[in-house]
């Protein structure tokens, strides 16, 4: 008699979960047992999953360099302490950055790093994977592949996954349509990206895989790339057209400490990391939460805003954040209200002009006649020049092969939302390689441009003309470090 008891409690159990679980209101929302009642009946189960099956994995990236990109590295640093809260374990995060920002003798605040104007630091404790000249695209190719063979330095940590695991990747840099920055040679393209998720996918090594992107084009990675069925989510800080944003800049509201003389953070990047401090991320989604970036990032202000894109399987946006980034304990008991409580910043900056809004706030704020202030004027005085070549050169090489009013418009094309920016990956990249051997780098600026060099790659335009037009084009190129071929694409 006990037994029969027990089984029809069971069954009638069971069949209550099923019910609840499995009606809808009227917004489509999947309503839930209260928390407390969904674990007794299935412990740790989130959206169906168990999270005592399979491994939670992150791979954090800052693909820049330099001081005046201090933001990037702050993104990391910031994911990394998120996460670790979330119930992360360190083993099981990775992190690329270069490592020059905390100890950099322009930071105010030596071996701190800050991610907002009154935030703790987010620099300690995070681990030194990939530092340096480490910080490259085979290695985090490598690491996303778990394959330790391929690597050439760093921790040897990599995403060592299994097929019931999740993982997530946070990648924040400069970008341009169809390319990331690397603080090395050569730059990311968006086909080997794509190349190298498709190659993780059949491995059969994860069940779903969540990518976060911050930089300027992001959308230009995954726009007509990235395939339905591969178990993949992206959210990109833009579109394929437009640029990302860098907040808590000087001269801004809210600004950073007044000894700070750059941009703390990216837009889209403090949207989701901030949204993610506060909320328990067990009940909230990453559909909701991409709801609530993408109002943040547009500002409410199109003159200082983006357009937060998704792709690949928007399916998986219904699955709980905690899959991926965990939960802080301490949110435990915050319910999840449809209303962005963090505001956005009156403005932003531009990413491609952060670089300038510190080498002026360096300078105004320099003592007259100091060697800083010099310095600073020198430093703004290149990255000047270096636009001006780089913007003259790509117009000229552009009316050079195509005539004086054809050439602009060949440049300008931009293809229908869904396709890829170009149809041929090998002629894009030699023709970079050919124009940054006449030209000098492009540099994190000049990728603003890559897509006036895809569309001439569309055109039909081989390497040998392409010299010929370049060399023409570029008959002296500024003697400064942000034309070195170092920091281009050319491997």
């Amino acid at each position: 008699m006990t037994r029969v008891t027990a089984s029809v409690l069971l069954t009638l159990l069971a069949a209550l979960s099923g019910i609840v679980v499995g009606t809808r209101d009227i917004s489509g929302d999947v309503l839930r047992l209260p928390s407390e009642a969904s674990r007794f009946f299935r412990p740790g189960a989130v959206n169906g999953d168990d999270d005592t099956v399979g491994t939670r994995w992150a791979v954090l990236i800052a693909g820049s360099n330099g001081y005046w990109n201090y933001r990037h590295q702050a993104d990391v640093c910031h994911a990394y302490q998120l996460l670790r809260k979330g119930g992360l374990k360190e083993e099981n995060i990775i992190v690329f950055m270069y490592d020059d920002i905390a100890s950099n003798e322009e930071n105010p605040r030596p071996g701190v790093i800050i991610n907002s104007p009154h935030g703790d630091d987010v620099y300690n404790g995070v681990p030194k994977d990939y530092v340096g000249e480490d910080v490259t695209v085979g290695n985090f190719f490598a690491a996303i592949l778990g394959n330790k063979t391929a690597l050439t330095g760093g921790s040897g940590k990599v995403v060592d996954s299994g097929p019931n695991d999740h993982i997530f990747i946070y990648y924040t840099d400069h970008g341009g349509p169809g390319v990331l920055g690397m603080p090395t040679s050569p730059y990311l393209y968006a086909n080997d990206l794509i190349d190298v998720l498709k190659k993780k996918h059949a491995s059969g090594t994860y069940k779903s895989l969540v990518f976060y992107l911050e930089a300027c084009e992001s959308g230009s990675i995954f726009e007509g790339l990235l395939p339905e069925g591969l178990n993949i989510y992206a959210t990109t800080a833009s579109n394929a057209e437009e640029s990302s944003w860098g907040t808590y800049c000087p001269g801004e509201n809210p600004s950073p400490p007044p000894e700070y003389e750059t941009c703390l953070g990216d837009l889209y990047s403090v949207a989701w990391m901030e949204d993610s401090d506060i909320h328990n991320l067990r009940t909230e989604t990453l559909h909701q939460q991409y709801e609530l970036v993408k109002r943040r990032t547009a500002s409410d202000n199109s003159a200082f805003g983006s357009h937060v894109m998704q792709y690949g399987d928007i399916g998986l946006s219904k699955d709980n954040l905690f899959l991926y980034l965990g939960t802080n304990p301490a949110n435990d008991n915050y319910t999840f209200i449809d209303e962005n409580s963090l505001r956005p910043s009156s403005k932003a900056v531009n990413q491609r002009d952060a670089d300038l809004v510190h080498f002026w706030d360096k300078y105004r704020k320099a003592p007259e006649g100091s060697l800083r202030k010099v310095e600073a004027q020198k430093q703004f005085v290149e990255a000047m020049s270096h636009r001006v070549h780089i913007d003259h050169s790509i117009k000229l090489v552009g009316k050079l092969l195509f005539g004086i009013e054809k050439g602009p418009e060949v440049l300008n094309t931009v293809r229908q939302a869904g396709q890829p920016l170009v149809d041929d990956w090998d002629c894009l990249k030699s023709l970079v390689r050919t124009f940054e051997m006449h030209c000098g780098s492009l540099s994190q600026y000049g990728m603003k441009h890559m897509r006036s060099l895809a569309n001439i790659c569309n055109a039909g335009i081989q390497k040998e003309k392409m010299a010929e037009a370049s060399e023409q084009a570029c008959v002296s190129i500024p003697l400064n470090p942000w034309s070195s071929l170092h920091k281009g694409f050319s491997a």
